[in-house]
């Protein structure tokens, strides 16, 4: 399983850090790529900017994805993602504070796979991060990779 790896599109530190340590309390090691905002996860995902160079072939597993982003939101970034044939089929998870029904209903139709709120309690989030990490790491079969 630690061969996947996951990306965190996250701009606030604290929830970065809450989120790499319910992973790790998780016992979820995989590597963890960290960008914080729309462009830089774009880059990343599409070898551009300051990861001009970088594997594309080697995408992350699953994409735990904020909405309330600089430069470009999560809505941004998913449509983005979503219109290129090689991210399609990316699977990403809304990982927000959000509980607006139209954040909610926005992500799914511009194709997020699931969409989990942020909890403000530290045990009900490291149980969304067991759940997230059992499901999208260890049970999930992601469709064939394209070449």
């Amino acid at each position: 399983m630690n061969n996947k790896v996951i990306l965190l599109v996250e701009d606030n530190p604290d929830d970065e850090a809450l989120t790499l340590r319910a992973l790790r309390k998780n016992n979820i090691v995989n590597e963890v790529v960290i960008v914080r905002d729309g462009v830089e996860a774009l880059e990343y995902l599409f070898g551009d900017g300051g990861y001009a160079g970088r594997d594309v072939t080697r995408m992350p597993q699953v994409v735990l994805l904020d909405l309330k982003l600089p430069k470009l939101d999560g809505l941004g970034v998913l449509r983005r993602l979503r219109s290129d044939a090689r991210t399609k089929l990316l699977p990403v998870v809304i990982l927000t504070s959000s509980n607006e029904e139209q954040d909610r209903m926005k992500s799914y139709d511009l194709g997020a796979n699931s969409y989990v709120r942020k909890p403000v309690d530290f045990d009900q989030f490291l149980d969304a991060a067991t759940q997230l990490g059992l499901y999208w790491l260890v049970l999930n079969e992601p469709p064939p990779r394209r070449l």
